[in-house]
């Protein structure tokens, strides 16, 4: 990308490409982006290891960084047309294919729409949880008022999203929150059969847990009534354990949800604070990207 040109990919194209990648390779790693600036840089970045290059796969629309970078709270507060403008932005610049961060959805009434606006721009899935009521984050748990809808509520939600889209390419995924809320495997399976009768392309299994076991243990079953069936996990609290691990049992697709921007605001804070201290940038200049990389990171700047 670097000194060369802009290279925007058609809507169509770009919304089939994360369908085509699972059936192309085992797993996929997807990596959270918040501008095309983050963009840019999980498009480009590969690691060069014995067995060849390693890249991210898909990009991941975060409700909570795209809450968080507008300083507002995690609760639904940022309307689709604000996420979705800046999802325009990224694919101005960009290639990879994108899945969507659709929180709960919204009302059933307007999912339809907001279904259709992303189809439009070339996002190629919507993951959509199965909570009701005011949105909080997952990761409060049980600590604040957290509610599931019905299997029979939300499984309505998902069918009514499968048939709002205009084409399949463009996957529905269903996020089951019952391990987050300490409701038990048994109904975390329950609704993952559920959504998936109602026409899921696939299953997000959400924990808070610091080991992967509960995961581990999901996939397991899950596995045994449907072996096609995309399945998701996001590792944001369960650290230890490998890409590697996650695929082999049965996740499609691995989302790393807020790592950029939670990489990102502790180097700015030093950053600032050391200018502070030393009333002047000398001693930061190191840490920093040098104004000719920035020149040589966006295309047709230098």
């Amino acid at each position: 990308m670097r000194g060369g040109v802009f290279k925007g990919r058609c809507a169509s194209v770009r919304r089939s490409a994360f369908g085509q990648l699972l059936k192309d390779k085992q797993g996929l790693r997807v990596m959270e982006v918040h501008c095309p600036l983050t963009a840019l840089l999980v498009e480009e970045v590969l690691y060069s290891g014995v067995d060849g290059d390693v890249v991210y796969d898909a990009f991941w629309s975060s409700s909570l960084v795209d809450s968080a970078l507008r300083g507002k709270p995690d609760i639904e507060l940022v309307e689709f047309s604000s996420r979705f403008s800046n999802v325009s932005d990224i694919f101005d610049v960009t290639t990879k294919p994108l899945i969507f961060d659709a929180d709960t959805g919204g009302m059933i009434e307007h999912l339809p729409y907001h279904i259709r606006t992303a189809e439009r721009l070339g996002v190629s899935a919507f993951v959509i949880e199965d909570k009701v009521g005011l949105k909080r984050n997952s990761l409060l748990g049980n600590e604040v008022l957290q509610c599931q809808a019905s299997i029979e509520e939300f499984s309505k939600k998902i069918a009514t999203a499968t048939q709002s889209r205009s084409n399949p390419d463009f996957m529905i995924i269903a996020r089951i929150e019952s391990l987050i809320l300490d409701e038990g495997m048994p109904q975390a399976l329950r609704r993952a059969l559920a959504y998936v009768a109602a026409g899921a392309d696939g299953v997000m299994i959400h924990s808070r847990q610091g080991a992967p076991d509960e995961v581990l243990e999901f996939a397991r079953l899950f596995r045994v009534h449907h072996q096609d069936v995309a399945l998701v996990c996001v590792p944001t609290t369960y650290t230890n354990i490998h890409f590697d691990a996650l695929v082999e049992a049965g996740f499609n697709v691995v989302i790393y949800a807020n790592q950029m921007l939670r990489a990102a605001y502790p180097a700015m804070s030093f950053v600032a604070r050391e200018i502070l201290k030393n009333g002047r940038t000398q001693e930061v200049e190191k840490y920093c990207l040098s104004i000719k990389g920035v020149l040589e990171l966006i295309p047709g700047t230098s």
